[in-house]
This record gives structure tokens, C-alpha cells and sequence, in this order.
């Protein structure tokens, strides 16, 4: 049970996929976004659930695959909805290349992971059909959430929790899920690692939001203080609204209704804002909050001590990340 084992055999197939050569329009972005290698944190989740309930995790490759082509479908569509310049560091398929061309390459993808997820043990393909469409359509109510709130002044803390629930947290429960069903768990085993996921989805949404507010837009790979630049109601948003005098919660609503005549003033004053509130310190805790609640769930998994604690360090990494 090795990450960067699992990490490679994902690579390895993702690399080897044979995109046919014509219309090259229609498979550039796609080969484009899959060579942009991210941490894969998802297929690699899914691979280690499979292997923490002693299953075959060869079994859980080709699903593992199909998991990630998913994601990488949601970032394509989810950044010409953001209108977000990048992406890993690198220029967004629908800036590289055109709105149209991306949504049509992002459907594909969205095909191609289902030719990926059929390639497992036929007796169980319904139950991973159904898990797996469940966390595509649950992603995009999340997404609509996310865009409703953008025109919202009244989102509560609860909601927006909700919200990156259903947008991250239930892809990474999920894809846990979908390693348990494929190492022949018991149900009770699958949908404790569900719960697991899920729990650490939601700390991990909440490290992205600290990311995009204070993070080395180098090292993270997207530009800095998009969340605010397109009036994302995150955490940092909300928990500063919620402690603010109504001067300064005053001035936050106003910033995040109008268009800003200078982009880059407006984030700063914002994070100036976060800043003098200590609101990152109130992100922090709630990561810790959700973190430990993930972990007290592991420990009702019955599985060896050694795989547990490979898992348990699996998710670390994905608290403890810069990027």
C-alpha cells in the first residue's frame, strides 16, 4: 500500500490514453488539461480505500482513472463558469482556447470516464454507476449553489458548508466509496469510508479557500484573491461578515456587489480586511474541527493498523498541502 505506487499506475494509464487525431481541436484541451498534472489526490483516494478493506487494486485502476477524468471535467466547465485565467499554474482550456471548444471538450471527457469506469467486475458496475453519477450530479448542485450565492447577501456559514459539501466533500467521500464497493466491503465499511471522505472533503474545501486568499499564487497555480475578484461567499467571506462592526461588514458587502474599477485594489483591501479580522485563524480551527470528526471515523474501520495508518497520513497530506 504505497501512494506514490498508486500515484504512477494512475499516471501511467492517463498517459497512454490514444486520442484519435482529428478534429485535434476537440482533444488538445482535453490531452492539454490531463498532461497538467495536479496530485491526483481523488483516483489515489479511491485506490487506498480498495486496498485499506484488503481488495484487488488492480481492479480499482481503470475506476480510479475514470474518477480523475471526472474531475478534470468539472475544472474545465468550472473555470469558463469562474471565468478563471488559470489552472495549475498553466492558461484555462476555454482562455487557450474558446468557451465552445471547452464545453465540448469537457463533455468528452465526461464520456470517456464512463469507457474507464465499465472496466471492472460486471456484478459490480451497478453500484458504482450509481456512486458515481450520484457524485457527478451532487457536483453540479453544489456548483449552482456556489453561483446562487454569488448574487446572495444573505448566506449563512451553515449553507456555504452545505455547499462546498455537495461541490468537493462528496467526490472525495465518493471516491471512497467506489474503492470500498470494488474490494467487497461490507456496507457498513463502505459507507463509514464515505463519511470519512466526505468529513475530509469538507476540511480540504476550507484549506483551498485559506490557499486562494493567502497562498503563493506560484505555488498554488491559480491567480491570487479569485475568490473575491468574482464575489465568492467563502468562509473567509462569511466569518468576517458574521464578527465585523457594521462599518466594516458594510464596506465588504459593498465591495462584493459592485464592479471593482481596479481588481487588484479591491482584493487587497479585502485580504486587508481578512487580515485585521483573523478570519484565516477561524478557518483553521474549522479545518481542525473537521479533520479530527474524518479521523474518529477511520477509527471504526476495521482494517490493519498499518494500512490505517498509511490512510490516516494520506490525509495529512491533503491538509498540510501548499498547493
Amino acid at each position: 500500500m504505497d501512494h506514490n505506487l498508486y500515484l504512477e499506475k494512475i499516471e501511467e494509464v492517463i498517459q497512454s490514453i490514444n486520442y484519435p487525431d482529428y478534429p485535434s481541436e476537440l482533444y488538445a484541451p482535453i490531452r492539454y488539461t490531463l498532461s497538467n498534472a495536479g496530485k491526483r489526490f481523488r483516483p489515489v483516494a479511491s485506490m487506498l480505500a480498495c486496498d485499506l478493506v484488503n481488495g484487488d487494486c488492480n481492479e480499482a485502476l481503470y475506476p480510479a482513472v475514470s474518477l480523475e477524468l471526472l474531475h478534470n471535467f468539472t475544472l474545465i466547465h468550472d473555470d469558463i463558469m469562474d471565468q478563471a485565467p488559470l489552472r495549475r499554474g498553466k492558461e484555462t482550456v476555454y482562455r487557450k482556447w474558446n468557451t465552445d471548444i471547452a464545453i465540448l471538450s469537457g463533455d468528452t471527457l465526461f464520456a470517456m470516464a464512463y469507457d474507464f469506469l465499465i472496466k471492472t467486475d460486471p456484478k459490480m458496475l451497478p453500484q458504482i454507476l450509481h456512486a458515481f453519477n450520484r457524485i457527478a450530479i451532487q457536483i453540479c448542485e453544489g456548483q449552482q449553489m456556489d453561483m446562487n450565492f454569488e448574487d446572495s447577501y444573505d448566506v449563512s456559514i451553515e449553507e456555504y458548508i452545505e455547499m462546498i459539501r455537495l461541490k468537493t466533500a462528496v467526490f472525495f467521500g465518493g471516491c471512497m466509496q467506489i474503492g470500498a464497493i470494488i474490494g467487497d466491503a461490507s456496507q457498513q465499511q463502505i459507507d463509514l469510508l464515505y463519511d470519512y471522505g466526505e468529513k475530509l472533503g469538507i476540511a480540504f474545501q476550507l484549506q483551498d479557500d485559506i490557499l486562494d486568499a493567502f497562498g503563493s499564487e506560484k505555488e498554488v497555480g491559480k491567480k491570487k484573491g479569485g475568490d473575491i475578484a468574482t464575489n465568492k461567499k467563502t468562509f473567509l467571506y462569511l466569518k468576517a461578515l458574521e464578527i465585523s462592526d457594521p462599518e466594516t461588514s458594510g464596506r465588504l458587502r459593498h465591495l462584493f456587489s459592485v464592479p471593482a474599477a481596479s481588481e487588484a485594489e479591491k482584493i487587497e483591501e479585502v485580504l486587508g480586511i481578512f487580515e485585521k479580522l483573523k478570519v484565516r485563524t477561524y478557518a483553521e480551527e474549522m479545518i481542525e474541527q473537521y479533520y479530527e470528526a474524518a479521523l474518529t471515523v477511520l477509527e471504526k474501520v476495521q482494517a490493519n493498523q498499518h494500512k490505517k495508518e498509511v490512510f490516516r497520513n494520506f490525509g495529512m497530506r491533503l491538509m498540510k498541502r501548499n498547493k
